[in-house]
């Protein structure tokens, strides 16, 4: 056999081997199933000391960003809350069932700065509830005169993740093993100059609505594991 030949050979025998191997380890099985979340069911218009504000809501994304998040999400919620105290909390929550590569979840990062804000990560923290441990993202956004610090974590899977690199790196993981995972994003943020004081009570108006959903909503919203 020439030398032609036996390089053709090779290269033959390695394009099979890459394609046969794409095909094996492709993802086949969903970790979840879309249609077992309810988002509007699943979050209560009102508990403990929270209730829908109906007279403000989140940023609205422009139509050209929403195309684009109606191609990655199967389900969005987005309500304002206000306590007796009269102080907000916008909720806004996405969530995919096919987060393969083509159908990564959207970080907030990308959203605002997509909508003219200047956003900057102020770093990730542990969220504690119930000995979970959710891996959160604090953010503050600003456009003119209007801050917004933004607490957001991503579930993948099972158990939730930092950003986008967590997001892949899990979704590898699973990929792997044969599985695509569902997705879903939750992030709560409120109009505030002072950040600590507003992560403060986005953390307790997280762990309330954590507290008043049922279980399986809870692993819904967080994970069953962390």
């Amino acid at each position: 056999m020439d030398g032609f030949t036996l390089r053709n050979l090779i290269i033959f025998l390695l394009l099979l081997v890459a394609t046969l191997g794409g095909v094996i380890l492709k993802p086949t099985k969903f970790v979840n199933a879309a249609e077992d979340i309810n988002l509007e069911a699943m979050i209560p218009k009102e508990f403990d000391e929270w209730k829908i504000d109906p007279t403000i809501t989140p940023i609205q994304v422009s139509p050209e960003v929403q195309q684009n998040l109606n191609k990655v999400y199967d389900q969005t919620l987005s309500r304002t809350y206000i306590n007796k105290q009269g102080m907000r909390i916008m909720l806004s929550i996405a969530y995919g069932g096919d987060q393969s590569r083509g159908l990564q979840a959207h970080k907030p990062e990308t959203c605002y700065t997509a909508q003219g804000f200047n956003v900057d990560l102020l770093g990730n923290a542990i969220l504690n509830f119930d000995g979970y441990e959710i891996k959160v993202r604090h953010l503050l956004a600003q456009h003119g005169a209007r801050y917004e610090p933004i607490l957001y974590w991503m579930r993948v899977g099972e158990t939730t993740v930092y950003g986008g690199l967590g997001q892949t790196i899990k979704r590898f993981e699973l990929g792997l093993q044969g599985y695509i995972p569902d997705g879903l994003l939750f992030r709560v943020s409120s109009i505030s100059r002072d950040n600590i004081s507003a992560f403060t009570l986005q953390e307790e108006f997280v762990k309330s609505l954590l507290k008043n959903v049922d279980s399986k909503s809870r692993k819904k919203l967080i994970g069953t594991f962390s």
